[in-house]
């Protein structure tokens, strides 16, 4: 006789009428429609489960806690996590790889049109001077981009970029950096923090630029040194800056960061948005149900390792 999982979807997830259909279909299913207040009430509302539908909030923080469970959550990143206490544990843990690819590349591709094009500083514009042409700005056709990583971001950024004329380098691990950034007239930092990103793109980095190019990331700041990025902005080997502030909680505008870079008009800065769109969620949730129906099969996947 097969005893049906108990599931526990910890918060509202917005799951579509099908989802949640689907979702029932493979265990006896508790959903709680609100986000847990505190990491308490978050390891409260685990209690029992053999499966956790779960945020980022009071995940990393219950791990220890926890035992013989199998967890997923609906983003790609997850810091901070102990690989061997969840082995000590037997738990599971599956992200959603690549649910947010569509809404970061239209980021990108924002950042790089108002970084070349200047359109910021002509939407709603009221103080054109009369009689004079507007500033002549730069056409991203024919441009060089290098696009640090090569993932699932990466690769579709790549594919808008070549759909816009630009010419198109990958940087990829074992690569020479210094090569890959030579010619590049905007380079995009797509890459994961791991042991060898973490520190990778430092003052070396960014003081080997082409003048007056321009540095976009949506990335963790661990792999970028963001006093360098700035000081290099300030002596003019960059031209501009777009930054998501990944590193910060999302939609936040008051913290340290944020505030540092709002300070300087040659940076464009966005609270840790650029994944937020409805298909970001759309598709972490299904792949949240892919990573059950497969767990459950006995072949799980998107693995956390």
């Amino acid at each position: 006789m097969n005893i049906m999982k108990k599931i526990i979807v910890i918060r509202n997830f917005d799951f579509t009428s099908e989802q949640t259909g689907r979702l029932k279909k493979l265990g006896d299913v508790k959903f709680y429609n609100n986000f847990p207040v505190t990491k308490e009430e978050w390891l409260n509302r685990a209690k029992d489960a053999d499966i956790i539908c779960s945020g980022n909030f009071g995940l990393r923080d219950n791990l220890n806690k926890l035992k013989d469970v199998f967890i997923t959550y609906p983003f790609v990143a997850l810091d901070g996590i102990d690989i061997e206490q969840l082995k000590k544990n037997n738990i599971t843990l599956s992200n959603s790889p690549g649910c947010n690819k569509d809404a970061v590349s239209e980021w990108v591709m924002s950042m790089i049109l108002n970084l070349f094009r200047k359109f910021p500083q002509f939407i709603r514009n009221n103080n054109l001077p009369k009689g004079e042409m507007p500033e002549i700005t730069q056409s991203i056709k024919n441009k060089n981009v290098t696009i640090l990583g090569k993932g699932n971001i990466g690769l579709k950024v790549g594919k808008l970029c070549e759909a816009f004329g630009m010419n198109v380098v990958f940087f990829e691990r074992g690569d020479n950096l210094s090569e890959k950034i030579k010619n590049a007239d905007v380079t995009i930092n797509c890459l994961s923090p791991n042991k060898d990103t973490v520190n990778l793109l430092n003052r070396d980095f960014f003081f080997s630029l082409k003048k007056n190019s321009y540095f976009i990331t949506f990335t963790k700041k661990e792999i970028y040194d963001s006093d360098a990025m700035i000081e290099a902005l300030n002596k003019n080997i960059l031209g501009g800056i777009a930054d998501d502030c990944a590193s910060e909680i999302v939609g936040d505008i008051h913290n340290d960061y944020y505030q540092k870079l709002l300070k300087h008009e040659k940076i464009l800065v966005t609270p840790h948005i650029a994944w937020s769109t409805d298909s970001s969620m759309y598709n972490g949730n299904e792949m949240v149900i892919d990573n059950i129906e497969a767990w459950i099969k006995g072949h799980p996947q998107n693995l956390i390792i």
